[in-house]
This record gives C-alpha cells, structure tokens and sequence, in this order.
C-alpha cells in the first residue's frame, strides 16, 4: 500500500536549509495498522505530508497504492482519508448531516452506498444524537467521531490518522479506537497513526516505526520494542507467609511488605516463577510488564536507538 525509498526533505537553501526528513524507507502492506512516533519535530508531520500529497520531496521516491501521490493527486486523493486531531473538515455553521451530504458530492459517492455507509458509521459511532447538530456546537469528542466518518464515507483504501483521541476523556478514546479496529478488520483499511498518546498504539498497532531527527529509528513489532528497550519487568509475588528473606537469587527486590514482594527480571529473560515458588509457598503470582510510556520516554531521552543505529548502521528491525 505504502512504499518509500530513500525519501529525504529540506526546507529552505544553502546554510539556512533545514533537513526534515533524511533517507527514510519503510512499506506498509495493504490491512496493516502501523504507529508512526517520534517527538515533536521528528519529522512525522512531513512523511505524512509528502504521503498525501500536499509536499514534493527533495528526493526518494514514495508510491501509495501504485500512484505518486503529488502527481496524480485527483485520483490519490479519492482514495485515502485523513483525520487531524487540531483541524476539521466538517463546515463549521452547517449541521453534521448537511456536511457529510456535501461530502458525499465532493467525493461523488453513490447515494446507495452513502445511506448504507451513514448508517453503519452513525450505529458504530452514536452520531444519532447530533447529526442536526452544527459542527460549531459539537463537544470535541463529537467533532472527532463526525470527523472519522466524514474521513471514510467515500470508502478509502488508506487512512491517515494523526493524534485522533488528543484531549478526550477515556470513553471517547476507547469509542474512537473500537471503531478504527472495525473498520480494519471488516474493511481492510490500512492505517498509519502518528501520536503522543501511546494508549491508541497499544490498543491499535502491532507495529511501530519511531523516527527522531529526521531519521527512522526503530521498524518493527511493538513487543520487540518493548523487550529489548522496556527496561525490567516485575513479578509479584504474595507468599502464604512472609519469607524468612525476601532474596531469590538472579531476582532484583524491589520492595517486601510482609508476605507481599515485587522482584524485577530481564525483559528479556524466561519468566522465573520456578525460582519464586521454590524459596518459599506462594498464595498469587502477577506479572507486570513495562509501561509503553515509560519505555517510549527512555528511549526519547537517553537516545537509546541513536546508539543502536549508529553502532548497528541499520534500522532495528
């Protein structure tokens, strides 16, 4: 769905340019849902930008379902939907319904499979309540699911998601996340999600990419991240009765509270629950693995992949 070979982008010329985006190459298969991260600045917004065509490369070259987005850009664009969490694409006076109906003309989507898609989208999305509602009164989370909808009435192929849940409360992110999972797996939309809440990603991709100064960083399962940079995990031991010691040799103890101990082990590493039901009888045993978070903020501020690529001259894959 997705190909990008050596994609470089600068702004500006001479000593003022400024490299965005430096030889950068992923692919993304038809039905894959990938997260795209990186802090602000990475370079994110402007892979995203040349992917919909709205920016030409400095160079690489990048084809979307078969087509150069920027230069057959009618036909590309008719094809994928976008959602950007700051913007809207709903007229701001006019009620959710007349602005989807507008939609459906720009598009020029069949009325049949307008009635059909607007009725799945209004059950899986509860946009019954304010269909009749102007853009301009709708809460943000409203605004957000009209959005979605309006992003994929004209049945795209490809969905470009960037920070959809940002300022949501917990039941709008998950109503959000339910429906993206829907639609990729009945639909096969394929999704690209570039944002800072790590909770769509855990909820939504097997697969991330993490691109930091312009450079892709990290390519591959969001589990293998999680093993090789999350740091120790913790297994939670509730012993029948406090332990003589709550030392378990090759186990770091993190804290001992009566027959309540927390070991860290390797991430890496073969669970050890032999060696704790061995020291002593063992009422419950809890795994805790890293927080996604955590594991994203360290790799960000101690520029772990950094060292990697540099050492390694490749991509972690």
């Amino acid at each position: 769905m997705i190909e990008v070979q050596h994609l470089h982008q600068t702004f500006g010329r001479g000593h003022r340019a400024t490299v965005a985006v430096q030889d950068v190459s992923f692919s993304v298969a038809a039905g894959e849902v990938v997260g795209y991260l990186g802090p602000n600045g990475a370079g994110k917004s402007t892979t995203v930008k040349v992917l919909t065509g709205l920016l030409v490369p400095t160079s690489g070259r990048v084809t979307v379902g078969g087509v150069v987005p920027w230069r057959e850009r009618r036909r590309h664009v008719a094809r994928l939907g976008a959602v950007f969490g700051q913007r809207t694409t709903l007229w701001w006076d006019l009620p959710v319904r007349e602005s989807l109906d507008l939609l459906r003309h720009v598009y020029r989507v069949p009325a049949g499979r307008f009635r059909e898609n607007l009725a799945e989208f209004t059950a899986l999305l509860d946009l019954g309540p304010f269909l009749d509602t102007p853009a301009r009164a709708l809460s943000l989370g409203q605004r957000m699911r009209a959005d979605l909808a309006a992003a994929l009435l004209h049945g795209p192929e490809l969905l470009f998601l960037d920070e959809p849940t940002v300022g949501l409360d917990v039941v709008a992110k998950e109503r959000i996340r339910e429906f993206v999972r829907t639609i990729n797996a009945e639909r096969g939309v394929t999704v690209l999600l570039t944002t800072h809440d790590l909770g769509d990603v855990e909820r939504l991709a097997r697969r991330v990419m993490i691109i930091d100064g312009g450079r892709l960083l990290y390519d591959g399962a969001l589990g293998e991240l999680q093993t090789r940079y999350g740091g120790e995990r913790e297994l939670h031991a509730e012993y029948e009765h406090a332990p003589p010691s709550p030392e378990v040799p090759g186990l770091t103890l993190l804290s001992a509270d009566g027959p309540r101990v927390r070991y860290g082990f390797s991430g890496a590493a073969a669970l050890p629950i032999a060696r704790v039901t061995a020291h002593a009888p063992v009422r419950d045993l809890t795994v805790r693995e890293p927080d996604i978070e955590a594991t994203v903020r360290r790799i960000y501020e101690g520029g772990l992949l950094r060292r990697t690529v540099g050492q390694a001259g490749a991509v972690p894959r």
